[in-house]
């Protein structure tokens, strides 16, 4: 398995793991809740995700390996990778209901990020 091939398999599992996340929080505020640590915990594994992601995705890129769209497709990664710091700056680590409902729409975007940017990989 090279690199590159990982690299789509983080990507396929970081996509699955934002919808996962999606479902969950959205889930939660139609049932009136709000952010709990299970919660937390989650989207601080999924930045982590994007975090080795975009990592492994530099270190290809250095090594000569070029993404099919260039610039678009790190700048989905780079978009990918501010996103839940800046809905958690918005809201100043606020956990009521109406919070997770900010955190599903984000997570929603997030997956059609991934996919866009699995589009510009090739």
């Amino acid at each position: 398995m090279s690199l590159t091939d990982f690299h789509e398999g983080l990507a396929r599992a970081v996509l699955i793991y934002f919808l996962i996340l999606a479902v969950w929080g959205l889930w939660r505020y139609a049932r009136k809740q709000g952010i709990d640590s299970n919660f937390w915990g989650a989207l601080i594994i999924s930045e982590i995700l994007v975090i080795l992601q975009g990592g492994l995705g530099v270190y290809l890129w250095v090594s000569g390996h070029q993404p099919g769209r260039g610039w678009i497709h790190i700048l989905y990664g780079v978009v990918s990778a501010l996103t839940l710091p800046g809905v958690f700056a918005f809201t100043r680590g606020e956990q009521d209901r109406r919070v997770m409902m900010i955190y599903g729409v984000a997570l929603l975007f997030l997956v059609g990020i991934a996919l866009r940017a699995a589009g510009t990989g090739v």
